[in-house]
């Protein structure tokens, strides 16, 4: 929360960045590419092969998301600041939801390189985060991929889940669970998934289905909908009788 105070706090600097006729250009950015920051640039990131080899990812992720979300773990794990990037990179997603102008400014590819790396400099200083977070987004920033950072930070978010041993799964109803049924949801989930992984659930309400429940984990679906069932219970009443059955 304070981390997203910060944030907000900062977007004044945009008007005047935005505004600027002219930004001097002096990030580092051979440095900051020595340092990790795009897929295409990961391999090149290590100092130490045999470290190198004992960092895997947990998932295989695919397109230009998944590959960036990749190289930011490996950096992450390797920096022992996995928890932290994750943070960092929420918090950003965060500030980019509640800023209609944060947001813009990130899509905008009409907005200069150095215009963009000065701001997320600005940003990430006032912010207080890390070098390893400020300067991926410095590289998005660079090469225009700043509009993707949410998907990036949910594919990271997979494999820091998958790192930890966690399950995400999705319940969605009506209204919210009450705490108990919630528990109880949960352990059931768990005896399914079994040992050695830990089940977070993520509840979410959605009218539509009428009641009953939907549940998501491990591309597998559940769905106990009332919306669902009296959809069955039609087509099953459209069905031609077969007489000569009875």
């Amino acid at each position: 929360m304070a981390i997203g105070t910060r944030i907000r706090s900062t977007l004044p600097l945009f008007h005047r960045l935005l505004r600027s006729d002219s930004l001097p250009s002096h990030t580092p950015r051979a440095a900051l590419h020595r340092t990790l920051l795009c897929p295409e640039l990961s391999r090149k990131y290590s100092t130490s092969p045999k470290k190198d080899e004992n960092v895997k990812v947990p998932l295989a992720l695919f397109g230009g998301s998944g590959n960036y979300a990749s190289a930011l773990y490996l950096a992450a794990v390797k920096g022992n600041a996995l928890d932290k990037v994750e943070s960092e990179l929420l918090d950003l997603v965060q500030a980019s939801k509640n800023s209609q102008f944060f947001s813009q400014f990130t899509k905008d590819l009409s907005v200069p390189a150095e215009t963009r790396v000065k701001a997320i400099n600005e940003i990430c200083g006032q912010a207080k985060f890390s070098d390893l977070t400020k300067n991926f987004l410095v590289i998005l920033a660079e090469n225009g991929r700043l509009r993707h950072i949410e998907s990036i930070a949910k594919r990271f978010v997979e494999l820091t889940m998958a790192h930890k041993g966690e399950v995400k799964a999705i319940v969605t109803s009506v209204i919210p669970l009450p705490p108990q049924e919630e528990k109880e949801l949960k352990e059931t989930l768990q005896e399914i998934i079994g040992q050695g992984k830990q089940v977070k659930l993520e509840q979410k309400i959605d009218p539509s289905i009428l009641g009953g429940l939907v549940v998501e984990f491990e591309q597998k679906v559940f769905d106990m909908s009332i919306k669902t069932r009296a959809r069955q219970m039609e087509r099953f009443l459209r069905e031609p009788i077969n007489f000569g059955s009875l």
